[in-house]
């Protein structure tokens, strides 16, 4: 089986990450997308906790039907996110199955920069997918939506409704995540 691993913060998960991981399924021989959340951020940006990132993920990987599936991996491993050695514990973990990385253009000139940068290059194929300010062409390029600036906008009150996924804002509003309050 072949699976594509989608990680990041996904704090929160918006709709340009849906996007992203229905391109890969539609374009990439995979079977399967694994969102894969960070546990810790690598350069200990504070993040929401773990479970709700879960679980937001799991709200977003929903609407894309069952090749999309959402990885604890990460929590499992504990500390700060190593890509390396998340994808090194899931080939021992999964053998038989054949990951690749999903990458956004943006940061493919950060990979050897990256903790065994080089090691994962090796390990496994990157695909990478178009982002404003990135390298290179691709056939296309995704929407530019930033979770900081929803973070921000819920935090002001501001509608975030268009960027992020009705489930996963409801969920915010249910669960107070990045000062929002609930509506009624």
């Amino acid at each position: 089986m072949r699976v594509a691993l989608f990680g990041g913060s996904f704090n929160p998960p918006h709709v340009a990450h849906q996007l992203v991981a229905l391109y890969v399924l539609e374009t990439v021989p995979v079977a399967e997308l694994w969102f894969v959340p960070a546990f810790q951020h690598a350069f200990d940006k504070p993040l929401a906790a773990f479970g709700d990132r879960y679980r937001m993920c799991e709200l977003a990987a929903a609407a894309l039907g069952s090749r999309a599936r959402v990885s604890d991996i990460e929590a499992r491993l504990g500390g700060p996110s190593r890509t390396l050695k998340t994808i090194e514990r899931l080939q021992q973990d999964h053998p038989g199955t054949e990951f690749s990385l999903v990458v956004g253009s943006d940061l493919v000139g950060e990979i050897d920069s990256w903790y065994g940068g080089e090691a994962l290059r090796q390990r496994v194929p990157i695909i990478v997918v178009g982002r404003t300010g990135g390298q290179g062409s691709a056939p296309v390029v995704m929407p530019a939506v930033s979770s900081t600036e929803i973070r921000a906008a819920i935090a002001a009150g501001r509608d975030a409704s268009g960027l992020v996924p009705r489930t996963v804002l409801d969920y915010i509003a249910q669960r107070g995540l990045y000062g929002m309050r609930e509506t009624t």
